[in-house]
C-alpha cells in the first residue's frame, strides 16, 4: 500500500504543489477531481509535452535543471538534503518513464536489480479510524480456524483468518494447521511460526489467544459450531451468515480455510493482510537460523545469487494435466496420480501448454535465464521437492548453471532434524529465496505468489522473474529452428513486463496474473479503479517515500 498524502507536512505539500504546477502545468494538484490517495489526475501526453518544450524554446536539459533545482529547494526548506539525480532523471524525464506509449515496458538495464527499487518500501500502518480490538470477554465470541494445504496455502489461510476475526470482532484462537493433506506433515503452528510474536504483533488489530480456557469451555452450553464458507466470500457474507451463529453459539470453527475471503476488500483490511503476512508470521528461531546460515554459505561463494523455486513434483505435473514428452510411462504414472482428484476435468495437454498453464521444465528455466543474460558462472539455489525424473530431469539445468546448490547440498547434517517435516523444509527454502538477489519461478503456485508479494513489499521490488509461459511456449517449441541470438531476443521480448519492475504493477493486478485488486499474492501499488499507478519521490519525516499518482490509461 502507498503512504497517503496526508502524511506529508502541510507546508511541504503546498510548496511541492506550487513548484510542480509551475514547472509541469499538466499536473493538476488539486480541485474536485483530486483523489484521496493521489496528487490529482496526471494527464501527460508525451508528444504534446515535447511540442510545448519546442514552442517555449525550452530544451530537455533546461527542464531537467529546473526540476532538480525545485526539488533541491524543497529539500532546503524541510531540512533535508537529497541528491539522487538518477531517480529524477529516470522518473520525471527519462523516455522509459513514458515507454508505455511506445508499446510497453523497456528491458531493464540491470538484470540483477531494478534501478528504482531502493526508493520503495512497504507501508501498511493502520489509519486513525481503524477499530481497535475488544478484550476477549467483550468480543462477539471465539473463532477457530482449520487451515488447508501446504505451508504457503496455509499461510494465506492464516492471513485471512486474522482479517475475518477483525470483521466479526471475534477473538481468534491460533489456527490449526493441516495434518492430512498430500504432504502429511504433523507440524503445529508453534513448530513453524513464532506464536508469541504472532499474538503480540497483532494485539492492536485482533485479540488472539493460544487456546480457549477450560473455564470458558465449561460455560458453553453446546460444542463449537462447525461450518465451511464458500471460497472468496465477501465481508458481508461473514456478517450476514457467520456472525449470527457466532453470537448464538459463542464459538464457531471454519474448516478447510483456504482462499475463503474475497480479494476485494477496503484499504484498511488490505493493509491488515500486509501486517499479518509480512510482519506477524515470523518463522521459529531454529528455522530462521538454518535458513540464514544457508544464505551466508551462498554469499561466501558469490556476492549475489539466483534462487529458483522449481515445482516439478509428480503431483504438481499430474494436477496440471500437462505432458512433457515421457511417452506412455509418463502418461500412466501421472494419470494414476491424477485420479486422486475425482473432480478434475479431462484436459488437453497441448492446449494447456499453449495457454501458459504448464510449469516450465528445469531445462526451460535454464534456457530462459541464459537468454535473459545470466551467465553460466551465476550461482543458483534451487528450492524444490521431489523432481519428477530425478537427476535426469535436472541435468540440463545443471549443465547450463554448474554452480547449482540446494539446501540438501549446503546443510546436509543440519537439515536432518527437519527432514520428516515438509512444511519446515519449505520454510527454509522460503527464507533463502526471499534473501536471494533474483527470484525465479517455473510455476504459478502459492509459494511463488507469496514470495513475489513479499519481495515487492519488504524488498522494494527485489528482482522477481515470473515466466510469461503463454508466450514462451511457442518460442521453446521452435528453439531448434533458430540461432541462439534470435532465441535470446525472442525470450527477452516475451519477458518484458515480467521482470519484477515497479512499473509492471497495475491496479487490480497482483503478481502472477491475479485479476483483482487483492493483497493475496502481494501488495497492490494502485487502487483497483481502472487506472495505472505511477510513482514519484517526495520527502517527508527524514526519509523519502513514495506517493502514488494516477494517470488515465489512454493518456500514456
Amino acid at each position: 500500500m502507498m503512504r497517503p498524502l496526508e502524511d506529508v507536512p502541510q507546508c511541504e505539500e503546498v510548496l511541492f504543489k506550487r513548484v510542480v504546477k509551475i514547472l509541469v502545468p499538466e499536473l493538476d494538484m488539486g480541485g474536485p477531481k483530486a483523489r484521496r490517495c493521489d496528487l490529482g489526475s496526471l494527464r501527460v501526453s508525451r508528444s504534446k509535452q515535447l511540442q510545448r518544450f519546442r514552442r517555449k524554446g525550452m530544451s530537455r536539459s533546461v527542464f531537467v535543471g529546473l526540476i532538480l533545482f525545485a526539488l533541491g529547494l524543497i529539500s532546503i526548506f524541510n531540512g533535508h538534503v537529497e541528491s539522487d539525480f538518477e531517480w529524477y532523471s529516470e522518473r520525471l524525464i527519462n523516455r522509459a518513464f513514458l515507454s508505455r506509449s511506445e508499446g510497453g515496458p523497456r528491458w531493464p538495464t540491470n538484470i540483477w536489480k531494478s534501478r528504482s527499487s531502493k526508493f520503495y518500501y512497504g507501508c501498511s500502518d493502520s489509519g486513525p479510524q481503524f477499530p481497535r480490538p475488544l478484550n476477549e470477554s467483550l468480543s462477539n465470541g471465539y473463532l477457530l480456524i482449520a487451515t488447508s494445504g501446504g505451508l504457503n496455502q496455509q499461510r494465506t489461510g492464516i492471513t485471512d483468518a486474522v482479517v475475518v476475526a477483525q470483521i466479526l470482532n471475534a477473538t481468534l484462537v491460533v489456527p490449526e494447521l493441516d495434518h492430512h493433506s498430500f504432504w502429511k506433515d504433523d507440524s503445529d503452528f508453534i513448530n513453524i511460526f513464532d506464536v508469541d510474536w504472532f499474538i503480540s504483533s497483532l494485539s492492536k488489530d485482533v485479540t488472539i489467544i493460544k487456546r480457549i480456557s477450560d473455564k470458558a469451555m465449561r460455560s458453553m452450553e453446546r460444542p463449537p459450531y462447525t461450518m465451511r464458507v464458500p471460497r472468496k466470500s465477501a465481508p458481508e457474507f461473514y456478517l450476514d451468515q457467520v456472525l449470527p451463529v457466532l453470537l448464538r453459539r459463542h464459538v464457531v470453527q471454519l474448516t478447510k480455510f483456504d482462499y475463503r475471503l474475497t480479494n476485494r476488500l477496503d484499504d484498511e483490511l488490505q493493509k491488515l493482510r500486509c501486517r499479518v503476512n509480512y510482519h506477524a508470521l515470523r518463522f521459529t528461531k531454529p528455522i530462521q537460523d538454518l535458513g540464514q546460515n544457508i544464505v551466508q554459505r551462498m554469499r561466501k561463494m558469490s556476492s549475489r545469487f539466483i534462487s529458483v523455486h522449481l515445482r516439478f513434483e509428480p503431483d504438481m505435473l499430474a494436477f496440471s494435466g500437462c505432458y512433457y514428452g515421457g511417452g506412455d510411462k509418463e502418461r500412466n504414472e501421472l494419470g494414476a496420480i491424477r485420479k486422486r482428484w475425482a473432480t478434475l476435468p479431462d484436459l488437453n495437454p497441448e492446449g494447456e501448454q499453449r495457454r501458459g498453464k504448464c510449469p516450465l521444465t528445469p531445462y526451460e528455466v535454464g534456457l530462459m535465464l541464459r537468454a535473459i543474460g545470466f551467465g553460466n558462472d551465476s550461482y543458483l539455489y534451487v528450492a524444490s521437492g521431489e523432481v519428477y525424473g530425478g537427476e535426469e530431469t535436472l541435468k540440463p539445468l545443471k549443465d547450463l548453471f554448474p554452480n547449482f546448490y540446494t539446501k540438501e547440498i549446503l546443510a546436509k547434517e543440519d537439515l536432518k532434524p527437519f527432514l520428516p517435516f515438509s512444511s519446515r523444509l519449505a520454510a527454509i527454502d522460503y527464507i533463502v529465496c526471499d534473501e536471494s538477489d533474483v527470484f525465479v519461478t517455473n510455476n504459478n503456485g502459492n509459494m511463488a505468489k507469496n514470495l513475489a508479494g513479499r519481495r515487492r513489499y519488504m524488498g522494494g521490488h527485489k528482482r522477481t522473474i515470473r515466466p510469461n509461459a503463454k508466450k514462451l511456449s511457442s518460442v521453446f517449441r521452435a528453439r531448434h529452428k533458430m540461432d541462439w541470438e534470435t532465441f535470446a531476443r525472442k525470450v527477452k521480448s516475451c519477458q518484458k513486463g515480467f521482470m519484477g519492475e515497479p512499473e509492471e504493477m497495475r491496479p487490480g493486478r497482483v503478481c502472477f496474473g491475479r485479476t483483482t485488486g487483492s493483497l493475496k499474492g502481494g501488495p497492490v501499488i494502485a487502487y483497483a479503479d481502472g487506472r495505472i499507478g505511477i510513482s514519484i519521490l517526495l520527502f517527508g519525516h527524514g526519509k523519502p517515500f513514495i506517493q502514488a499518482l494516477y494517470a488515465e490509461v489512454n493518456d500514456l
